[in-house]
């Protein structure tokens, strides 16, 4: 497979999985109806981000994909994450789980780190790609963690 088909492929899962559960969610997203804390971002922020953050994710998986720097253990937590990921926003809008999603979010956030450790020490290109996404899961649970509280 050349360069081009592995980082076309690479940054279509993410996308794809986000859009899908986009697509799930969609009836039963109630952000704008919800109390929010005075640092929430409008709604129409969240898709702009998301997108950046899965390609973002597509691309430093590409970068190891590309270098043949994949195997079992990355796999796994690549994929793990992006499971986790796409659960949270099923649990927080779907079934309105508030606090149980603030501790999936804590769980994501390891697991992001985890896997920004282990593409770092393969890429550090691969590694640092991730920052961004795991800066916005660190809001994100901030954010979610108050939407609990200011809606109990």
């Amino acid at each position: 497979m050349n360069k081009i088909s592995i980082f076309v492929k690479a940054i279509l899962i993410p996308v794809l999985v986000g859009t899908v559960v986009g697509l799930v969610i969609s009836g039963n997203i109630d952000y704008n109806s919800l109390q929010q804390p005075a640092f929430a971002p409008p709604a129409v922020v969240f898709p702009i981000v998301w997108t950046v953050l899965y390609i973002l994710m597509g691309v430093s998986y590409g970068i190891l994909q590309s270098d043949g720097l994949v195997d079992k253990e990355v796999d796994s937590i690549y994929y793990y994450q992006l499971t986790v990921n796409a659960l949270w926003s099923i649990f927080f809008f779907l079934l309105k789980w508030r606090l149980f999603s603030f501790f999936w979010i804590i769980l994501l956030i390891f697991l992001v780190w985890k896997m920004a450790k282990e593409f770092y020490r393969r890429n550090q290109v691969a590694g640092l790609l991730q920052i961004p996404y795991l800066i916005w899961l660190i809001f994100a649970a901030f954010l979610n963690l108050s939407v609990y509280f200011l809606n109990k």
